[in-house]
């Protein structure tokens, strides 16, 4: 690694927001994932709950920066996700970091099973993870972030939006897990059988507290569709997951929701963002239409190990 680069893990998210605080006001919208995340499972913690006890992954969760010689942060990871492959996500960064990082994990025995992120960094990372490990590198999916300044809300179907309650709980759940599923099935790809299950009613009901869930419900009180829109950090809100189920689509409810959810944050003073599977090119369709545009590609990439013979 270029020696004016240095790495610096972190246990827990307090102090590696702490340190990566100026990076991510100065780049909210890459940073909205870390940032989101990070600070969910610091009311977590302040809150007594300790959602990684429950995943039995064979590593302790970590955070990390990355600093140039002057010692400023030039880049963020973080290795916090409750499925497997347990990837990281990681914000643009050198490639010479992230091939120490994967030298790091490597010697200290951590298998690093997905890397995902901003390119080219994070496929940096997944294949020097994988020469090292003698496994295979694998681009799982390609994903694009939006972000929209200003939005072009289409005319509401018949209906209401409304925020869910503890009432909806299961229905949340069971629309989570197939919100994964038929996204995978949209894009070509076998379903992922570990899509979805870091989901359970108990970190739905968090969600569903927090305020960020929303239905779509039609005139005869049937729920016909899902968005999220997560909580600001450092001020940008992100919308998603968006699911529609099957017999309800077609009637333009996700254009003029997520629209609607947008216009919502933008006239709060929220910058708005999101993502997409760049290979489901109806959802790229309508995020475009409504006003968003791209900010930088990014990908889902996997380390797959051969079986012993």
């Amino acid at each position: 690694m270029d020696d004016a680069l240095t790495l610096e893990f972190f246990a827990s998210p307090r102090p590696f927001l702490d340190a990566a605080g100026a990076l991510l006001e100065a780049e909210p919208v890459l940073g909205s994932v870390i940032a989101s995340v990070s600070q969910r499972v610091e009311r977590e913690l302040d809150a007594g709950i300790d959602s990684w006890a429950d995943v039995d992954a064979p590593f302790a969760r970590w955070w990390l920066v990355v600093r140039d010689g002057s010692g400023q942060v030039v880049s963020a990871v973080m290795r916090t996700a409750t499925f497997k492959p347990y990837p990281t996500f990681a914000l643009p960064m050198p490639d010479a970091a992230a091939r120490a990082l994967a030298a790091a994990l490597h010697e200290r025995g951590e298998l690093l099973g997905g890397a995902n992120g901003a390119l080219p960094g994070a496929e940096v990372l997944a294949r020097t993870t994988a020469e090292l490990a003698g496994a295979e590198l694998v681009t799982d999916k390609a994903t694009r972030l939006w972000e929209a300044t200003s939005v072009d809300v289409p005319p509401a179907p018949e209906g209401r939006l409304r925020q869910a309650t503890e009432d909806d709980a299961e229905l949340v759940l069971a629309w989570f897990t197939a919100f994964h599923e038929e996204a995978d099935e949209q894009a070509g790809r076998a379903p992922d059988p570990h899509s979805g299950e870091h989901n359970t009613l108990d970190s739905v009901l968090v969600r569903i507290r927090e305020g960020i869930e929303w239905l779509w419900e039609l005139p005869d009180g049937t729920v016909a569709h899902l968005s999220g829109a997560g909580l600001p950090s450092y001020g940008v809100g992100r919308i998603g997951p968006v699911y529609t189920p099957k017999e309800h689509r077609g009637r333009g409810i996700a254009s003029y929701v997520v629209g609607e959810l947008t216009r919502r944050g933008l006239e709060a003073g929220t910058r708005m963002c999101l993502f997409t599977d760049q290979a489901n090119p109806t959802s790229n369709k309508i995020y475009a239409s409504l006003g968003y545009e791209p900010v930088i590609d990014m990908a889902e990439h996997l380390v797959r190990v051969p079986p012993t013979p």
